[in-house]
């Protein structure tokens, strides 16, 4: 499959363009490519549908703040591959972004308002509301990414009416307030003449349509709540509280309206053995105190699976170890954190007879006193001393 390409790009415009810039961007492309000026023409489509798909990202401050800092990952990196470009319906681009300039439609002083083409389908009823979800991932499946399936409590489309809220296709006709077109004109007096806007039908919610014998099941709204299995695919390297997002699996809109989106934040698991600093994973290793003034090797746990690391002799309780690239990786990104060991000298608590007759031994030898030596002093202190003297 190929790459995205940069939603900057697709519209022409700097990564530090105003929203008034990326707006005068989109509409010169949505009128470029658009259906009824290309008629049959696939790849002029296509971009139509690139144009509008960067449009809702970059359009959108909260999208448009993720997509700087994760770029397609942080938006679509999720079942079904999401956008415009995975089969979104043409009818809902136009419907969506057809009416956000101001008039009655950004094509139609371009393509007229009569018919044929795109310009002349029906709107559809009201959209379904955003729907949010928490998923848990533990730090294992943070570092790899994970397919997960769950299971989400929504608003569906009716089975009976097939989502219309008509008994049948005699229930419904056209609103007799816009008559059918979805959109009614007002006309309001303003200090330099009569001014016309063109706002959504009121009595249809800009569905064009009426309904006058409603579905008995769903007593006309076209929805019933019920479950659905969303399979979700989150990529390698998010992070507690990132939110990602699914168009089109949220709640059912209302009489065949399109379904908001789903909206998923992350939860991080608390892990048994490790800790997180950014991208880096610590674990606390715990030593005896044979081993650290000794040396060994010891194996240690990492998220992909153990690891042997070498204690040097003499090592002390605050020691830090790295292994590289054994931590988390950053999203979009082939780097990876680290792992950081912290060594912690073990004291122990009980003691028998025997172990406490060895460690009286060892109380008074030279080398068990504290700071035996000036080498073990730091910088600083021998500094103060070289004055002092």
């Amino acid at each position: 499959m190929a790459s995205k390409r940069d939603y900057y790009e697709v519209l022409g415009v700097a990564k530090n363009a105003s929203a008034d810039d990326i707006k005068k961007a989109y509409r010169k492309k949505a009128i470029e490519f658009h259906p009824d000026k290309n008629p049959g023409d696939k790849a002029a489509e296509e971009k139509f549908k690139e144009a509008a798909e960067a449009y809702e990202v970059l359009s959108d401050a909260d999208k448009r703040a993720r997509y700087d800092r994760y770029g397609h990952a942080g938006l679509d990196g999720m079942g079904g591959g999401g956008g415009y470009g995975a089969g979104m319906d043409m009818e809902e681009i136009l419907r969506r972004f057809g009416g956000m300039f101001g008039d009655d439609d950004i094509f139609g002083s371009f393509f007229g308002g009569g018919g044929g083409g795109f310009r002349s389908r029906q709107p559809r009823g009201e959209r379904g509301s955003n729907l949010r979800v928490r998923i848990k991932m533990t730090l294992e499946e943070i570092a790899t990414g994970v397919h997960k399936k769950i299971k989400v409590r929504k608003q569906v489309a009716c089975n009976t009416c097939h989502g219309s809220g008509a008994r049948d296709s005699a229930g419904v006709e056209t609103c007799s307030t816009c008559r059918g077109s979805g959109m009614v004109n007002r006309i309001t007096q303003t200090p330099f003449g009569h001014m016309q806007t063109a706002t959504t039908c009121p009595t249809c919610s800009g569905s064009g349509q009426t309904i006058k014998s409603p579905c008995n099941v769903c007593k006309g709204d076209g929805r019933v709540f019920g479950e659905e299995t969303i399979e979700v695919d989150i990529p390698a390297g998010v992070h507690e509280g990132i939110q990602l997002s699914m168009s089109g699996k949220g709640n059912s809109g209302a009489k065949g309206g399109p379904a908001g989106d789903l909206l998923i934040t992350i939860e991080e698991m608390p892990h048994e053995e490790f800790s997180r600093e950014g991208n880096n994973v610590v674990y606390e290793l715990f030593v005896n105190i044979a081993d650290a003034a000794l040396g060994a090797q010891l194996e240690v746990p990492t998220l992909d699976g153990r690891a042997r690391i070498k204690i040097p002799a003499g090592t002390q309780s605050g020691k830090i170890f790295r292994l590289r690239d054994k931590g988390l990786p950053e999203l979009q990104s082939r780097h990876r954190g680290d792992q950081l060991i912290h060594v912690n000298v073990w004291t122990p608590k009980h003691l028998n007879d025997e172990e406490r007759r060895l460690i009286e031994k060892l109380r008074d030898m030279p080398n068990f006193k504290p700071s035996a030596g000036k080498e073990d002093r730091g910088f600083f202190d021998k500094i103060r001393d070289a004055f002092n003297s």
